[in-house]
């Protein structure tokens, strides 16, 4: 298996499959759930491939398990729709029962009202030594007496849709507050960050503007770092402060925590199933290639600590790891320090991995690059294994410049 699988997440015990131990996590949000039960904006900020998306769907699963009324929008999935407004209240229709369809109905009538649009017209100036005609005089006064008259129609727009945006508010928390039973509904909106910059923002916008009603609490899931990104684009503007935007919008935000060094490690290895490799009864029997997989999970644990390295960064390094040794016989030496450290590199230093394998770098070069990449990871407990990854490499390298 080369790519991972979604999670199996099973009702009763979503967690069950989390090899993060995450479950305590979600405890602390719902216990901030069941604090602020009014209504709220929180933010799970993570960076992008941390695995925000399977823990919010386990969250889900265990707030449903707690019978809370639960939606999960993904907006990048959604976003060929134009106006977020009905993609949202699409997403609430599915909360409907036959004793609130009626209530719905009339909410999304309110909200029918608020995706009105006056379509714009655009007038040109003439000057007048170019009008050589009564007729083109009297259209200018057409279209002078055309604008007041759309102006006027604007402004009474304008009440209208001022007052629809109440009106909306009001049926949309009365169909909440019939929905489940005095508990909040949970909107999860995740990938946030991921969709187009300008439905983002109009998302963010229309859950201020239109969603901010008693019971009901939103949860997005966003890397802010992209997510800022996003609302600067759409604005045209580096100096625009994004954290000041966003802060506008968020009133809680919660980071997951990273897992421990190595325990996500371990669990890739028995994922993609390395023991099929290091484990045969073939290798076994050399006693120089029994610490093969004692060694990988330490290079690996070494590698991923300390640094940027998400956890989808980790698992794509393990698939082509796992990949690559079809290339190599039973019985083969791997060498795992160096085995790993390359397929490391040529998925996050490529330029260092086509230096290699060119033979382009000196040997005082590579000793350089490989303390610029571990260098701030040496301690007393993994000194030993750096100490043999330096010396394999370059005995390596050394041995293909001079082959």
């Amino acid at each position: 298996m080369i790519k991972h699988s979604e999670l199996e997440i099973l009702a009763k015990k979503p967690f069950a499959n989390c090899k993060l131990d995450r479950e305590k996590y979600a405890q602390v949000l719902t216990n901030i759930i069941n604090s602020y039960s009014n209504g709220f904006v929180l933010a799970i900020n993570n960076k992008w491939g941390t695995g925000k998306t399977t823990f919010v769907k386990m969250w889900e699963q265990d707030l449903k398990d707690k019978e809370y009324q639960t939606v999960y929008f993904n907006a990048w999935e959604n976003d060929f729709e134009n106006n977020p407004l009905t993609a949202l209240m699409g997403e609430l229709k599915t909360l409907t029962t036959k004793s609130t369809e009626t209530e719905f109905k009339s909410t999304l009538k309110k909200a029918a009202t608020l995706t009105k649009h006056i379509a714009p017209i655009v007038a040109k100036a003439i000057a007048d030594k170019y009008i050589d005609t009564t007729n083109i005089r009297e259209a200018i006064i057409g279209v002078t007496k055309g604008l007041t008259d759309v102006f006027e129609n604007d402004v009474n727009e304008y009440s209208k849709k001022k007052k629809s945006i109440s009106e909306f508010r009001t049926s949309l928390s009365e169909f909440i507050a019939n929905t489940n039973k005095g508990k909040p509904v949970i909107f999860i909106i995740d990938e946030l960050d991921r969709c187009r910059p300008d439905y983002a923002v109009s998302i963010l916008e229309q859950v201020k503007h239109f969603f901010s009603v008693s019971n009901i609490i939103f949860i997005l899931s966003i890397d802010k770092i992209q997510l800022g990104n996003a609302v600067r684009g759409v604005y045209g503007s580096d100096k625009i402060d994004a954290d000041e935007y966003l802060r506008r919008f968020i009133d809680l935000e919660y980071s997951i925590p990273e897992p421990e060094t190595g325990v996500f490690s371990e669990y890739l290895y028995e994922y993609f199933n390395f023991d099929d490799f290091f484990a045969t009864p073939e290798r076994t029997k050399f006693s120089e290639l029994r610490f093969d997989k004692t060694d990988f999970l330490q290079i690996a644990k070494i590698l991923f600590s300390n640094s940027n390295i998400s956890l989808r960064e980790q698992e794509k390094i393990f698939a082509l790891a796992k990949i690559a040794l079809r290339a190599f016989a039973e019985n083969s030496y791997i060498f795992p320090f160096v085995y790993l450290f390359l397929t490391f590199i040529k998925i996050e230093k490529t330029d260092l991995y086509n230096k290699i394998k060119s033979r382009s770098l000196t040997i005082e070069q590579l000793q350089e690059d490989l303390f610029e990449i571990v260098g701030n990871k040496i301690n007393e407990d993994n000194e030993r294994e750096l100490i043999l990854l330096e010396a394999y490499l370059l005995t390596f390298y050394n041995n293909s410049l001079n082959s």
